[in-house]
């Protein structure tokens, strides 16, 4: 097609990839040209057991299209498998330009009746999973001057979901861990966004209906990987998508209320329609821009 996305000589790392979102992901880039590590752990929904054959079954889809792609059966919960896959992927084929973090696990409770070994599990992966491995392939990507990252955030993140405060917690903090590094990657031409992805696969088959498959497929929430893995993508983005859907998602900031040395609780509670009014809403760019606008607001006597 005219104006079509290549990825030819780019090399991909995709976590999770033995199934759902990550396999989507893997055989998408695969097919746009890029040469792909595929990872996953092949334990259960939940995350016990370990097989090396979904990430294999993957790979073979993948050569047996043309693609170029070896597979990886580390954990991402440990610094040493993070560090493992990115040494694979560098001395496989030269270089690594591409990280998706799509591996995680779910176990869901109420937060009352949640233990907190199973809470600091889910974040070990989802959160500390992203960190050790963005952490490893990061100085590989500064040496290069290049490198696309890929954080999955959630909707259950974002807005909340019962019985996910777990899951929920970890996939608002990778929010912020992009937030900080869209700044320090800056200078290297590394950009990093966020994927919120909704589709139907293991992890999601018990929350969705069944008829929820035909169309909130996995296959279509890759083209929104594939777009934030270019050369001129965006970097600090949250992007939802899910069913050939797509939206862009902000965090912001109403133009508040000046209280300054009068505040109390009292006169806050008094203005408290105001403070909420989000009527001229912005968008900050990092932590020192709301500072300012603060600064702004009270030299201008607002």
């Amino acid at each position: 097609m005219a104006g079509s996305i290549s990825l030819d000589g780019k090399v991909a790392l995709v976590t999770g990839a033995g199934g759902g979102l990550g396999r989507a992901h893997a055989l998408e880039l695969a097919r746009r040209g890029a040469k792909v590590v595929v990872n996953d752990l092949g334990g259960a929904r939940d995350g016990d057991g370990e097989s090396l054959g979904p990430a294999e079954s993957v790979v073979a889809e993948i050569k047996e299209a043309g693609g170029n792609a070896v597979a990886n059966g580390d954990s991402v919960a440990e610094r040493e498998g993070a560090a493992n896959m990115v040494t694979q992927a560098v001395e496989t084929f030269g270089r690594l330009d591409i990280v998706v973090n799509n591996a995680g696990i779910l176990r869901d409770k109420t937060f009352g009746k949640m233990d907190l070994d199973t809470f600091e599990l889910v974040v070990q992966v989802h959160l500390m999973g992203s960190v050790y491995v963005t952490h490893a392939a990061w100085p590989q990507m500064m040496s290069q001057k290049y490198g696309r990252i890929v954080m999955t955030t959630s909707s259950s993140g974002l807005y909340g979901n019962f019985g996910q405060s777990n899951y929920g917690a970890a996939k608002m903090a990778v929010v912020g861990l992009m937030n900080c590094l869209k700044l320090e990657g800056a200078r290297d031409n590394i950009k990093i966004n966020c994927l919120a992805p909704t589709a139907w696969s293991r992890m999601t088959a018990e929350l969705m209906p069944p008829e929820a498959a035909a169309f909130f497929t996995p296959e279509s929430v890759s083209p929104a990987v594939v777009a934030l893995c270019t050369d001129d993508a965006p970097t600090g983005k949250i992007l939802e998508a899910g069913a050939g859907y797509f939206s862009n998602v902000e965090v912001q900031e109403g133009q508040g209320v000046g209280l300054y040395l009068d505040a109390s609780a009292e006169l806050l509670k008094e203005k408290w329609r105001e403070v909420q009014n989000m009527e001229g809403s912005r968008n900050f760019n990092a932590a020192p821009d709301v500072t300012n606008a603060i600064v702004a607001k009270y030299q201008a006597g607002l």
